[in-house]
This record gives C-alpha cells, structure tokens and sequence, in this order.
C-alpha cells in the first residue's frame, strides 16, 4: 500500500488475547507498515500529569486527552510515514471507539477493525501463565488479576465488537498464522473499513443547528451519535450559504426520517468559545414541536451516523449530556417555557 491507500489496521482484543505479538508480525507482514501502541501515551501521561488528576481515573483511556492525542499521533504518523499504521490497543468501552475512530475518520484515515477472540478457557490459561520480565511477583499477581478483572467487561462488550470488527479466534493459531489472517483480510477487504460517519474536522468557527423535538409526554429527543462520545440534539453543521433553520430541517430529515412542517421557532442562540483543539462557535436550538405517535414510530436511524434515539426527561439528559450541551438543553426548555428566545455565551445567559 502506498501513500494513497493510509489506513490504519486496530487489532482489538481483551487483555492476553496476543495484540501485541501478533501486531509485531503484521507490522513485518504487510508492506509500508509501521507499529504504534497507544499504551506508550498513556505511560507519558503518568509522568506529565499531576498525580491529583490520575487519581481520578481508573484507567488512562478516561482521560479525554490520552484519546486526543492518540488520535493526533496516528494521523501524525501517518502524514509523516504513510501506508499502515498497526495499533494493537484494548477498546472496550464503545463511546471511547467512537470517539477515537470518529476522530480518526475525521482525517479521513479509515480504519481496518480486527478483533482477536479466543475462548475463554484458552484466555484464562494464557493469563495464569503470562510472565512479566523483570517484575517481581507481587507486581505480576496483580498484573494477572488486572486481566482477569476485565474479563466480564470485555464480555460485555462483545455485541457491539463482534458487530463492528472484523473477527478472528485465535485460541488455536500462532501468533504467524494469526498475523497472516489478519493480513489476508486487509488484502482482500474482508476486514472492511470501519462504517463511521467522516465528520469533517474544523479548522475554524462553525455554526450549528439543533432541534429540539418532543413526544406527548413533553419528553425531548436525544440521539447517540456513532463518531463521538455523548449523546446530542439532532441536528449538525451549517453549510455555506444555508441558513441555520433549514439546515436543522435538512439535519432532522437526514439523521431520523423525519421532514419537518416548516422552519422551527429559534429557541437559543450560544456562543460557544475556542478551547483548544475545537474553535468554538455560535450553537442554535430550534424547537421542533411535539411529534405525533405515528411521527414518532416512523423514526429511523441512518446506520454509520446514529446508534440509537431516545426521549428523556429533562433529568435524565443531565445524565446523557455533556455539561456544556445540557446547560444548553436547559435554558432552552426554559425559553420554550417563556415563549421567548435567550442568547448564551459559554451555556450561561448574558446579563
């Protein structure tokens, strides 16, 4: 693969599932390839970080900037050396795969997404039998306790893996043969190219457009995006000469099915400011009134941009929303209240 084919081949897998090993052999099988582990971020953040900061994670992939500049890395890497970038890293959580794939998808490096899958008999012996050169004992007892702890969340995880990469079990191969599978699916397209929205990356302001719709009980509609963490409003970025209520419109058709009346009432306007890497930029809710049942059941989803829909309460989106969104829902659902649209800068009103 050249420089007009950049991919990036993520070899996913519990922990002693053989990422490691089989990425070193890939990485000597396909052509142009280069290894990177995500792990050596993590280990930088340990030293840079203050200690009062991880101590409020239990594991470095919590930290949004260990997923930021995994995804800065890679597209570094990549502009830099071009063809595959092999990463073997552990993802079980599947809002940090979104996020990170999203990110990556942004730059429009698409992502080969391989799952190893040994039983899980095999994966315990493997465990119980994993040596850690040079740590002492007590530091490999608790190694192999770490990865028989996670055992139940990567089970956990395995509806939305297996549905999502393309998977290999490996209890009974060496780590070659492995790496080889691996290898002959990226070749003939087997391990296909992630299925997720390419939201483009900002390089300056933007302005966006929501809309907020409501079901019988006056619940309001939140949808989980595929392509990064949090659920949200539906709606997205305003295109170039559009304006910002049909682009809610043309957002709500695309995202759900659903074609809107007319052009929603404007709720709010916030001003969103610059925190690096995003720039900010003017955020607009709409309302786009109650939807009947029948509207409400002829909901769809358009597969690589949306997981799931769900009406909440304005409690339960405190618990769904980003703080930054939520504050934003809030003061919205009161000026729907006071029929009459607020101006925000940062989520809060002005003065």
């Amino acid at each position: 693969m050249g420089r007009g084919a950049d991919v990036i081949v993520w070899i996913n897998g519990t922990f002693s599932a053989g990422k490691s090993s089989t990425a070193r052999e890939l990485a000597g099988i396909l052509p142009d390839s280069t290894l990177f582990d995500p792990e050596f971020i993590g280990d930088a953040l340990r030293v840079l970080l203050p200690r009062k900061r991880l101590a409020e994670v239990s594991d470095y992939q919590d930290l949004p900037s260990w997923r930021r500049l995994v995804v800065d890395t890679a597209a570094a890497m990549l502009a830099e050396l071009g063809g595959v970038l092999v990463v073997p890293m552990t993802l079980l959580r599947q809002e940090y795969r979104d996020e990170i794939f999203g990110g990556l998808a942004a730059r429009r490096i698409p992502v080969r997404h391989v799952l190893l899958a040994p039983g899980e008999t095999i994966l315990r012996h493997r465990i119980a039998t994993r040596e850690e050169p040079g740590a002492a004992h007590d530091v490999e007892l608790r190694v192999r306790q770490w990865a028989y702890d996670h055992i139940p969340a990567y089970q956990q995880a395995l509806g939305w893996l297996t549905a999502d990469a393309y998977v290999i079990d490996n209890g009974a191969l060496s780590v070659r043969e492995t790496a080889e599978r691996i290898a002959e699916a990226v070749r003939t397209d087997k391990a296909r190219a992630c299925d997720i929205v390419q939201t483009p990356h900002p390089t300056a302001e933007t302005v966006a457009a929501g809309v907020l719709l409501f079901d019988a009980e006056g619940r309001v509609l939140l949808v989980d995006p595929t392509y990064k963490a949090g659920w949200e409003f539906p709606g997205g970025i305003v295109e170039a000469g559009e304006a910002p209520a049909r682009a809610g419109v043309r957002e709500v058709e695309e995202e759900l099915g659903l074609a809107l009346a007319g052009p929603p009432d404007l709720l709010l306007v916030d001003w969103e400011p610059p925190v690096p890497p995003g720039y900010g930029g003017l955020r607009l809710l709409f309302d786009g009134g109650r939807l009947s049942e029948a509207d409400a059941a002829g909901l769809r989803l358009p597969g690589p941009e949306l997981r799931a829909w769900r009406f909440v309460t304005e409690a339960e989106a405190a618990g769904l929303l980003p703080r930054q969104r939520y504050e934003r829902l809030r003061w919205a659902l009161r000026a729907r209240e006071r029929g009459r649209p607020l101006y925000l800068e940062a989520g809060r009103p002005t003065p």
